[in-house]
């Protein structure tokens, strides 16, 4: 199936080079290009675009505020294209929290165009198959006020494209005192910081990007650095480790990293893996279960792309799968402080 992209941004430059880096895929066709919102509403009515790509910064209406328009009256899948600085990132994140499926980055000093949108297309792609929804429409669960975390516990979450919302989903459920969690979400490294920063406002828990050597306390999030790192935890008091290797399932860092690594730990411990492409994580949580871990999957429904905790699930690494407002309620449950003897979470 062909896809029908719509690409919008103000600068006739980024428009070629972003239609030029799509047509190279026999499988995507460019239908038009808008310089501003206020073009891309009549284009997306004329056109019926199957994706869209969208700049930040534009005239009349900034792309944050569009997409607020987009994700509310016409839901479809959207791929932000934006500079991955500091400042960009932040406002990727909010675009990436209110529905767009997913971001890349535009060229930059000693990146070229060709190197920015090596993956634009493949991306798209992956959009194209996604099941979008306004943002923000998971409501908070929180624990009851009697809630008891395991302190020996540790909880390790993957999560990839449409991680963004579901994390934002799980961890603002987590109360001050909650399970000692670590996090890989496949993000660029500019933003897992400004990543960490919003999870930490939205959460009675504390929420950090992980450092190497960092001890693993209750009530405190760690997210893996996105770069040149795989987040590890290893020690008899567990510790944050950042490994300089290779890929590993296609990612750097790897939810199979991080998953394999709690399977080694001789302690209590629980896995989720949530929404994403492709299979990073699947046989990783499969060595947690059979480890002892407790582990829930993002169910199908839920998920912006059904990859990651599908192949979880048919591996046999997942006991149960949920949608994604049933889960922070859920994994609470499973971290939980309880007799021995208790009836698994319901």
């Amino acid at each position: 199936m062909t896809v029908r992209v719509l690409v919008v941004d103000d600068s006739p430059t980024m428009r070629g080079l972003i239609t030029a880096a799509l047509r190279r895929d026999p499988e995507i066709e460019v239908v038009g290009s808008a310089a501003d919102p206020l073009e891309a509403r009549e284009a997306i009515k004329r056109l019926n675009p199957d994706v869209i790509t969208l700049d930040i910064e534009m005239p009349n209406m900034n792309g944050l505020e569009f997409l607020e328009k987009i994700m509310r009256l016409r839901p479809m899948p959207v791929v932000m294209v934006s500079t991955l600085t500091q400042a960009g990132a932040e406002i990727t994140l909010a675009a990436l929290e209110l529905g767009a499926v997913d971001a890349v980055g535009k060229p930059s000093a000693g990146i070229t165009a060709v190197e920015a949108f090596a993956d634009l297309a493949s991306r798209v792609k992956v959009a194209a198959r996604s099941r979008v929804r306004a943002g923000g429409a998971i409501p908070p669960a929180r624990p009851s006020a009697d809630y008891r975390v395991n302190l020996d516990l540790v909880l390790a979450i993957g999560a990839s494209t449409g991680g963004v919302e579901a994390l934002l989903a799980v961890i603002s459920a987590f109360p001050a005192d909650g399970p000692a969690t670590v996090v890989t979400q496949h993000m660029p490294a500019t933003f897992t910081r400004s990543f960490a920063a919003r999870l930490d406002k939205a959460s009675a828990a504390t929420v950090m990007e992980a450092e190497d050597g960092m001890p693993l306390a209750p009530g405190t999030v760690y997210i893996a650095p996105g770069g040149d790192t795989h987040l590890e935890v290893s020690g008899i008091t567990p510790r944050c480790r950042l490994v300089r290797s290779g890929t590993v399932s296609g990612h750097r860092p790897s939810v199979d990293v991080l998953f394999r690594s709690v399977a080694r730990l001789r302690r209590p411990m629980a896995g989720l893996i949530l929404t994403g492409m492709g299979r990073d994580g699947a046989e990783g949580l499969l060595e947690m279960r059979q480890a002892g871990a407790r582990t829930l999957g993002q169910d199908e429904a839920s998920s912006v792309v059904y990859g990651m905790p599908k192949a979880a699930f048919e591996l046999g690494a997942v006991e149960r799968q949920l949608p994604l407002s049933r889960i922070p309620s859920a994994i609470l449950e499973l971290c939980a402080a309880r007799p021995r003897d208790a009836a698994p979470v319901a």
